[in-house]
């Protein structure tokens, strides 16, 4: 049993490779595997939590269930998945994210199969909240991976690029749950998930690995040539509590950025939630029309997310601030437009829709990037974490505001909502404006 809790805990560094032509060659190996094993394997927590939703019309006819019923087993598996968010994000700043991510991966994939067992509303409960937990395993070894292997000159566009692994994974659920539920029940699309899950979590294992200095080779700002060998210091092992205290919760600038995802939240959840009946009762759109306008909104986020890392990366050396702020911006002025377009003007919705996926999946991506940058390596699956526990607790101040709201003041209390939201945001962005990665700020730039 110690040996099995072993191969959870960081991996030691050995000996550096002194031939820079074999650095050289596995650096560039081993970046390029890490990043599409760690999509391939986020994808896969898609495929055993987006079921739920494609299921949902099953639970309705076939078993009774309302849509409060449901609705409610959502809304506490969005507070349980953001908390746990944090909580994991602790544990894998001190785990191998290779057997971390598996972990939740198989853990997922059994409690999966379990609820396609199951027809009582309790079970159902017990379990997907159970999966929620699971879930939240995914995201915190990913983000520890990915501030280890890529520098935060290039950390921006690197994240931009993995963050695609959430539509890839929503999308390639949504076609199979749709070909299996009519045909196989709606148990299937529980099971066949399961399966690929399963197989996901061995891939895991087989090709990821933990840090650079584990396999031998220098930090990634030193092979990269952001800072000097002799400027980087020995990484001191620390306690939780001190990772805690001295690089998250004692950061204002980490918390800037979590109140500030709290409003990003509320409008992306809203938008993609509720853009949909929107359309159809303001803008007389067919509900099939109204699912490929924000079918687009989700493809322009891939877009989005990958120009504004490349923003952040390129033009402003690092620095977060200025990209999620000059975004915020153009989402409020598309928000604005969104909401005026006169009904019947189909393609200028599907317009406003496209620019508004793609203004605000770019500071959604990028607050990620900079709690890492902010809280340091050693703490970087923490600090996401925690911005991903206030993202979340967005999520579900949106859902329950913006009924309230619409119900109260129409569609135009609605928008003022997001908009308000958007303009607070932007606001706690501006407060990052001059900052980056305390790497970069510390050490000597070459």
């Amino acid at each position: 049993m110690k040996n099995l809790f072993a191969i959870f805990k960081t991996a030691a560094p050995i000996e550096q490779i002194q031939d820079q032509d074999e650095v050289k060659k596995l650096y560039r190996a081993m970046r390029i595997r890490m990043m599409y094993s760690m999509m391939f394997g986020y994808a896969a927590f898609y495929f055993v939590r987006k079921n739920f939703s494609m299921a949902m019309p099953s639970f309705q006819d076939d078993l009774g269930y309302t849509k409060t019923d449901l609705g409610i087993i959502l809304s506490l598996f969005s507070i349980l998945y953001g908390i746990g968010k944090f909580v994991n994000g602790m544990l894998a700043d001190r785990a191998n994210p290779r057997y971390f991510m598996a972990a939740g991966l198989i853990g997922a994939a059994i409690v999966n199969i379990f609820f396609g067992l199951s027809s009582s509303l309790y079970f159902f409960g017990f379990f997907w909240l159970l999966n929620a937990w699971f879930q939240s395993m995914g995201w915190p070894p990913c983000a520890r991976m990915l501030t280890h292997w890529y520098s935060p000159t290039e950390l921006g566009t690197m994240w931009g690029t993995w963050n695609a692994s959430h539509q890839i994974g929503g999308a390639g659920i949504l076609v199979l749950a749709g070909y299996l539920i009519p045909i196989y029940g709606w148990q299937s699309a529980f099971y066949v998930p399961a399966i690929i899950a399963l197989f996901a979590a061995v891939f895991l294992i087989e090709r990821l690995r933990d840090t650079p200095q584990s396999l031998g080779l220098p930090p990634i700002e030193v092979y990269r040539g952001d800072v000097e060998a002799s400027s980087m210091k020995e990484e001191e092992p620390e306690s939780l509590k001190e990772i805690l205290l001295n690089h998250v919760l004692n950061n204002k600038l980490i918390w800037y950025v979590c109140v500030a995802n709290f409003f990003v939240y509320i409008v992306r959840i809203g938008v993609l939630d509720w853009a949909p009946t929107y359309l159809v009762e303001a803008k007389g759109s067919s509900l099939a029309g109204a699912g490929f306008k924000v079918a687009g909104f989700e493809i322009a986020g891939i877009l989005g997310a990958i120009f504004a890392g490349w923003l952040s990366d390129k033009i402003f050396k690092g620095r977060r601030g200025p990209a999620n702020v000059l975004f915020m911006i153009a989402l409020i002025f598309f928000l604005v437009y969104f909401w005026k377009i006169p009904a019947g003007h189909a393609w200028l919705d599907a317009a406003a829709l496209v620019a508004v996926g793609f203004l605000v999946y770019g500071p959604q991506m990028l607050v990620g990037v900079a709690a890492a940058d902010f809280a340091s390596k050693k703490a970087a699956a923490t600090a996401t974490g925690l911005t991903g526990t206030f993202g979340y607790l967005g999520s579900t101040v949106c859902g329950v505001g913006t009924g309230l709201i619409v119900d109260k003041w129409g569609w135009d209390g609605g928008f003022m909502f997001f908009i308000a939201s958007a303009i607070l945001g932007t606001l706690f962005f501006l407060l990052t404006w001059n900052h980056r990665s305390k790497t970069l700020d510390n050490c000597h730039v070459t």
